[in-house]
Formats: structure tokens, C-alpha cells, sequence
């Protein structure tokens, strides 16, 4: 039998796997930024392993949502624990996840290990409902405050209680 989820309490994401100002070329440069805070971390072992998987994904189905949000995504074997890196682009600076609206100005990685399938898409389908408010896209864009944001995507995570 699985665990419940909610062995990870406030551990999707940590302050140390935020980047404010996150000046990247595009997605695929987001991403390896996002990737190696998870890296940093010791939430993956393999950068470039994990970074294949993402883009794999990617290459599948855009993951921009309505709003300025890109949302890349993937489960691997090099991934220890469902894990969160975010991205708040510097200004001016929006990246283009596919979205019809527009580019992204918030970025989300999700990762999660191979195994943990259920997780995968139950944490994908939290955030993209928190996400599609408005003001918590809003209170992410303007937290300016690494701490703030990873509480805000950590509290947007409890629903954990299986």
C-alpha cells in the first residue's frame, strides 16, 4: 500500500528551489534552471537524465496554462521525491509553454519519481486549480520573496489527507 502523501507536509518546495528574476533564453533554458535547483537540492540525482524526461514531455503537449503560467512536467526514475522548483521570470522576460493566451511569466516544474504515478497527477491537477485563479498567480508574481512563494505553493498542497 502507497503511503499517504502527506508525508511530504511543506516539502514539495523549499526556498532554495525558487529563482525570482529568472532571466532564461526560453523553456527549455527555464527548465534546466528549474532542473538543477532540484539537482541542488538532492531531489534528482541525474540532471541530464531528468532534463530528457521534461523535454520529452514537453515535446508531447504543451504545458502552458491560461494566464502566463508554464507548468513543465515530468515523472522519472531520477527523481527522489515529488518536488517543486518555481520560476518568477524577470520582467519583461515571459516564456513561450504553448499557452494560446500568451507567454509565461510563472513557471512551475513539477517533478516526481517514476513510481508515483497517482502523485503525479493529483499534485499536476492541485496546482493547475490553484493556478487558474487569479490571485494566487498574482501572489506569486508579486511575493518577491523566495520563502513567501514556496509557502504559498506548499500551502496550496495540503490536500494531502488520504
Amino acid at each position: 500500500m502507497a503511503e499517504p502523501l502527506d508525508r511530504y507536509d511543506a516539502e514539495l518546495t523549499t526556498p532554495d528551489m525558487v529563482i525570482l528574476e529568472m532571466d532564461a533564453e526560453d523553456k527549455v533554458d527555464a527548465a534546466g534552471q528549474l532542473a538543477r535547483k532540484l539537482y541542488d537540492a538532492g531531489r534528482v540525482s541525474d540532471l541530464e537524465g531528468f532534463l530528457a524526461h521534461v523535454n520529452a514531455r514537453e515535446h508531447q503537449l504543451a504545458t502552458g496554462l491560461p494566464g502566463g503560467v508554464g507548468l513543465p512536467h515530468a515523472r522519472s526514475e531520477f527523481v527522489s521525491e515529488t518536488s517543486i522548483a518555481v520560476g518568477i521570470t524577470k520582467y519583461g522576460k515571459a516564456l513561450d509553454f504553448g499557452a494560446s493566451d500568451g507567454p509565461a511569466t510563472v513557471v512551475l516544474l513539477i517533478a516526481t519519481p517514476a513510481s508515483s504515478f497517482s502523485d503525479h497527477l493529483e499534485v499536476l491537477a492541485t496546482l493547475a486549480r490553484s493556478l487558474s485563479k487569479e490571485s494566487f498567480r498574482e501572489s506569486l508574481r508579486r511575493a518577491y520573496d523566495a520563502e513567501v512563494i514556496a509557502e504559498l505553493i506548499n500551502s496550496s498542497l495540503v490536500f494531502f489527507d488520504h
